[in-house]
């Protein structure tokens, strides 16, 4: 019974938390549009840990479509070598939220540009509400490096959402993914 309290009394937490977050104000799908390198990455599931070191930066291509939505090509250095995966994430009613269906979780997760500059770097979140294990907060900036204040602003961001110190990384830059030379053209 108390552990059935605990758990309900975790969720309204969590629930609260991410209740709070508001996109970016005035949100511009085309301003956010073109090349963006995953930098910083908050997140706790216990299935992750296992690959914490072995992440790297990872490179992102937004392109927007004409009713709104946005496609999403990311590439990822992995063990079978840089891989692509194209996401379809679709709008909501609130500019600089959207959702998108998992292949690998089964379920539709919920998109938040929650800060950007368009020019530097983009705080997003990316979460389904009643189920932390899938709430995951990135930093995407427009080159491979960021400035130290703008990981200390995603840092503080990914604590106050309830993520710990260990469960935010910054990894290092993926070198060649995607491959050069590769006749793929990259904005």
């Amino acid at each position: 019974m108390r552990t059935t309290v605990a758990v309900v009394v975790m969720v309204m937490c969590l629930m609260m938390v991410h209740a709070d977050v508001k996109p970016q104000r005035d949100f511009n799908l085309q301003r956010f549009a073109g090349k963006w390198y995953r930098v910083g990455l908050a997140y706790d599931s216990p299935s992750f840990a296992p690959y914490r070191d072995k992440i790297k930066a990872s490179m992102g291509i937004i392109t927007p479509q004409a009713n709104g939505n946005a496609n999403l090509t990311m590439w990822d250095v992995t063990p079978a070598g840089c891989q692509s995966k194209m996401y379809y994430y679709e709008k909501t009613t609130v500019p600089g939220q959207f959702t998108y269906f998992s292949t690998r979780h089964n379920m539709v997760k919920d998109i938040t540009v929650v800060e950007t500059n368009y020019s530097e770097y983009a705080v997003v979140l990316k979460h389904r509400v009643f189920n932390r294990e899938y709430t995951q907060v990135a930093l995407y900036g427009r080159t491979q490096r960021v400035r130290i204040d703008i990981i200390q602003k995603f840092k503080a961001f990914a604590l106050s959402q309830g993520f710990s110190r260990e469960s935010i990384l910054t990894p290092p830059p993926a070198e060649n993914c995607p491959p050069s030379g590769s006749g793929r053209q990259v904005p």
